[in-house]
């Protein structure tokens, strides 16, 4: 597989930066990079068996990687709604998939305001027409919108094609499946690539003097899986699992095959060819994007370097992928698949973060915000929840929550909804429409296979993860807890914004 060798890129961070200015430093470049539905453990860097993301673990050797990342919503519009306000889904009311008009400081409002030329490039950040998010330019890429910025280009380079909704279409392929094929096109049509092109463009023509926050947003791994064929064939040559980790308390046989499904499931089994051509699809855009992100990673620092100013290079996702996993495909799901996420920050070393920093506390979207700001000099919204991570990235003593509380309304089916806690080591799920429950040692069963409600040893524990959420809970006007006690059977209703004491799990 071509790669372009990430040494460049690490081996000009070490050199000419530090002697920046002490004001320069206060208001770094920033550079967030947001796949969509990226899976927490698809990085080499935490072991992943199959890819290799060269460029990620550089970065995540340079800086912080923090292996318990969530989103506390596990889909786009939620989970991009807690990015952008910092607000949990218990404050805002965003709790499931339905835009919400946006009334609370952004993260890229508040950086605009700070003096920052503000932009985003590729996949929108799906929130309701109306709310001003704060990007004085929006060049925008998708993969199911019609006409928008990277349609156009597509149209005018490729004759051959009407448009990309119809090539998707042509292959066969949805925007929520997980069928896989290879990219017709030439390599540089592909929609990743035409977001990697125009963010250096953005990088390029930016005024020098005036500090960038440039968000890098792909539609990549998000289905259409349709990898450049380079990608798709070397990894479908390699030995791809033919079997999905499958919990103990998984009834396998009662789930839909894949062959059997015509159109897209939530609930599926993905096996055999089947489940490889799906995974060689997925990992390949996820290795097709590491390849990208190197020279544009390398084209910030330098337009930085340029200007006397530190960088900040930060990568997330706003949820994952069930690929399989227990007979789930897509996300808004509590497990691991869905609701990790990836998360590395590095930054210039005039900025005092420390090197090869690996955190295992839970952090989340909502934390995104009060660290950027905190870097840029401006001020933090009352209105936020999350918190800052800085003295995690300089090595300092840091009083992070001790545990993550996040949730899904439901969106394919009432018995999908959740509540889930987790504190990196363990998680305790509860469905509030039957009051199932799930609980797991994430470091001894990282893929959830063995469920310790079923282990007598282990009830002490579930009943104190229980009593968590029953008073997580008890002020939801749902009614999902009394204080003492969970009840299930109790539907979800709007919540008020504001509504929750926007503490949150930070006082437990």
């Amino acid at each position: 597989m071509k790669r372009r060798t990430v040494a460049i890129v690490w081996g000009l961070i070490l050199t000419g930066a530090a002697s920046a200015s002490a004001a320069a430093a206060g208001k770094p470049d920033i550079l967030f990079i947001m796949p969509d539905q990226w899976r927490g453990d698809c990085l080499s860097a935490v072991g992943h068996p199959v890819l290799r993301t060269e460029c990620l673990d550089a970065l995540a050797k340079e800086g912080a990687l923090f292996r318990r990342a969530y989103t506390t919503v596990p889909s786009c519009i939620p989970a991009r709604f807690a990015l952008l306000t910092g607000q949990f889904p218990q404050t805002s009311g965003v709790v499931g998939y339905k835009a919400t008009k946006i009334t609370v400081p952004t993260l890229p409002a508040l950086l605009r305001d700070a003096g920052y030329a503000t932009v985003l490039v590729g996949r929108n950040m799906h929130q309701l027409a109306g709310s001003d998010l704060g990007y004085q330019q929006e060049i925008l890429g998708s993969t199911y919108v019609a006409d928008d910025a990277y349609d156009k280009s597509l149209k005018a380079a490729a004759s051959k094609t009407v448009g990309i909704r119809q090539l998707v279409a042509d292959l066969g392929l949805t925007n929520n499946g997980w069928r896989a094929a290879p990219w017709p096109l030439s390599d540089n049509l592909h929609p990743t690539a035409w977001i990697v092109r125009e963010s250096r463009r953005v990088v390029d023509e930016t005024p020098s003097d005036q500090a960038l926050f440039l968000t890098a947003s792909f539609y990549a791994p998000h289905p259409p899986l349709m990898p450049p064929k380079e990608e798709f064939d070397a990894l479908l040559a390699q030995n791809l699992p033919t079997m999905p980790p499958r919990g103990d308390w998984v009834d396998w046989e009662s789930l839909p095959d894949a062959d059997q499904v015509k159109g897209d499931a939530h609930q599926v089994r993905l096996m055999g060819d089947t489940l490889r051509r799906a995974q060689a699809g997925y990992f390949g855009l996820i290795q097709q994007l590491d390849r990208e992100l190197a020279p544009l990673i390398e084209a910030f620092q330098a337009r930085s370097r340029a200007a006397g100013r530190p960088w900040v290079v930060l990568f997330t996702s706003d949820h994952g992928e069930m690929l399989g996993d227990h007979g789930y495909f897509r996300k808004c799901e509590p497990f691991e698949g869905s609701a990790s996420i990836p998360f590395l920050i590095a930054g210039a070393p005039e900025l005092g973060f420390q090197r090869g920093v690996r955190c295992k506390r839970p952090v989340c979207l909502e934390d995104v915000l009060p660290t950027l700001v905190e870097l840029a000099g401006a001020r933090r919204p009352d209105t936020a929840d999350g918190v800052s991570l800085l003295p995690v990235l300089r090595g300092e003593r840091a009083s992070l929550r001790e545990w993550l509380h996040f949730e899904h309304a439901p969106c394919y089916g009432q018995a999908q909804a959740f509540h889930a806690l987790t504190d990196g080591r363990y998680k305790y799920i509860w469905r509030p429409s039957n009051g199932a429950e799930h609980m797991f040692d994430l470091e001894a069963d990282p893929h959830e296979e063995r469920d310790l409600c079923r282990d007598r040893t282990r009830q002490d524990l579930l009943a104190s993860w229980r009593t968590r959420l029953v008073q997580r809970l008890a002020d939801r006007p749902e009614g999902f807890s009394d204080g003492q006690r969970l009840l299930p059977g109790r539907p979800y209703l709007p919540l008020n914004s504001g509504q929750r004491d926007r503490a949150g799990t930070e006082k437990h």
